[in-house]
């Protein structure tokens, strides 16, 4: 069995960056489109990876891809492609890159369709992991099943971002996330 992230970071096994993201971000549900397609990309950048580097790349990122603004990376073309591959400040991958813009695209479509890329998560919540990764992958471009999961178990979607005794956990437990609501609602009569 992997020793857990809550312990790694409360022991100080990991660099210092992942304790700003374990205690205010990790599993904290998101609701704004922006920072669900943010990490959306910083998953989809992570594969390969270790999450270190992503984390300490995050800002680079929000720079280089409009405080990923949904309307504004789907408008990225060429030109911006070539800016991309050439900033050492994010992950310089071709693929990766065409993935977000693609996925920024598809999300409008999202958004049109049901108000806001968390009104579409929610609408398929609650799934299974397995049923999860069927539709994001036939919704979005470059989803593994880790991507998914991940990204679901980040933005509060599936439980198990933190240990059940971890202080993070029991604030994330506080803003409801919908794995909580679904949960609640599988114990009702």
């Amino acid at each position: 069995m992997s020793e857990s992230y809550c312990r790694a970071v409360r022991e100080g096994r990991l660099p210092d960056v992942h304790r700003a993201y374990h205690d205010e971000q990790y599993g904290f549900p998101l609701r704004e489109d922006h920072e669900l397609f943010e990490r959306l990309v910083l998953e989809i950048n992570q594969a390969g990876l270790s999450w270190t580097t992503i984390l300490r790349k995050q800002e680079a990122f929000r720079a280089a891809y409009a405080d990923f603004r949904p309307a504004c990376v789907a408008a990225f073309g060429e030109a911006d492609e070539a800016r991309l591959l050439t900033d050492v400040g994010i992950i310089r991958n071709r693929l990766k890159i065409r993935a977000a813009v693609e996925n920024a695209r598809r999300i409008l479509v999202l958004i049109g369709r049901h108000g806001s890329f968390a009104a579409w998560l929610d609408h398929h919540h609650p799934q299974d992991p397995d049923s999860w990764v069927r539709l994001m992958r036939r919704t979005f471009v470059f989803m593994g099943p880790e991507i998914v999961r991940e990204f679901l178990v980040s933005t509060g979607y599936l439980p198990g971002a933190h240990e059940h005794d971890c202080p993070a956990q029991a604030r994330i437990v506080d803003l409801q996330p919908a794995w909580t609501k679904a949960a609640s609602a599988e114990r009702s009569p």
